[in-house]
């Protein structure tokens, strides 16, 4: 959390806030108040927050609310008082590495279990009383913000704003999944009996095994039977398992796929499922 804050803070002060530039979210409604009033952006960035983390005590959880209150008001002080040096005055590179590093910010304070933005529980709990999906919440809001953006300042503030917001949720994705990230694996092998092995006793992770048929035989010829072993991994273990697999059987055929999520049976959890 604390290295969050700090590099949110230094994407902020760095690069958007001295530029006069926007991102999406609630941060982006504290940057254009704070650029059309004499309110300061640290102020406005609790106080338009503090109602999203209030709403978060009821639909997320009390231990998250207030450790997501923490983190703003540490974002606040961050930006407040450490004079992060303004790095360049050139457009696409503070659209670009400001939300890299805000998008940073927000991907570890979602590992440490809070936010450092209410839109995400603003989109959570309009989700469950509506039947908008919590992907289409935080787009609508968005699109609000940046037609906001377009009327008060000019379309092109809106447009790297637009740039500023992309780079901001990809990196989030990232860092939130993409190096834990789950990936599928399915393997054909005549030696399914020692990957599995391979699998449970030296990797420590769970596998299915399937009854299936080789399908690449001529017209006519009986189809040979084989056992498919399917296991879940993350990115990170990815080099393992492989590594066991091909001292095993260089031939095995193996296909790997992304997850978008997992839960149960004797897969890693997350850091921040608890969230």
């Amino acid at each position: 959390m604390l290295f969050g804050v700090l590099a949110a803070g230094f994407g902020l002060k760095g690069f958007l806030l001295p530029n006069s530039f926007l991102d999406g979210g609630v941060t982006g409604i504290s940057l254009i108040f704070a650029a059309i009033t004499n309110i300061p952006f640290p102020i406005l960035l609790v106080a338009i927050n503090l109602p999203f983390m209030i709403i978060g005590f009821n639909t997320v959880s009390k231990q998250f609310a207030i450790k997501s209150i923490i983190s703003v008001f540490l974002l606040a002080i961050a930006v407040f008082i450490i004079p992060f040096p303004p790095v360049t005055d050139d457009s696409i590179l503070i659209s670009v590495f400001g939300g890299f590093f805000l998008g940073l910010g927000i991907g570890l304070s979602i590992r440490g279990g809070s936010v450092l933005d209410g839109t995400e529980i603003m989109a959570v709990f309009i989700s469950r009383k509506t039947t908008l999906s919590i992907g289409d919440v935080i787009l609508i809001f968005n699109v609000i913000i940046f037609l906001v953006a377009t009327y008060v300042f000019n379309i092109e503030i809106a447009l790297y704003a637009m740039l500023t917001y992309l780079a901001a949720s990809k990196t989030v994705d990232f860092v939130v999944d993409g190096i834990e990230e789950y990936i599928g694996v399915t393997i054909i092998s005549d030696n399914h009996e020692e990957i599995r092995l391979a699998i449970i006793e030296k990797l420590g992770m769970g596998c299915t095994i399937y009854d299936g048929k080789r399908g690449f035989s001529p017209r006519g010829e009986p189809l040979k039977d084989t056992k498919i072993v399917y296991t879940l991994v993350t990115r990170l273990e990815m080099t393992k398992l492989m590594t066991e697999i091909e001292k095993i059987d260089r031939t095995a055929f193996v296909v790997m796929h992304s997850i978008k999520d997992a839960k149960g049976g004797m897969i890693k959890k997350r850091p921040y499922h608890n969230v």
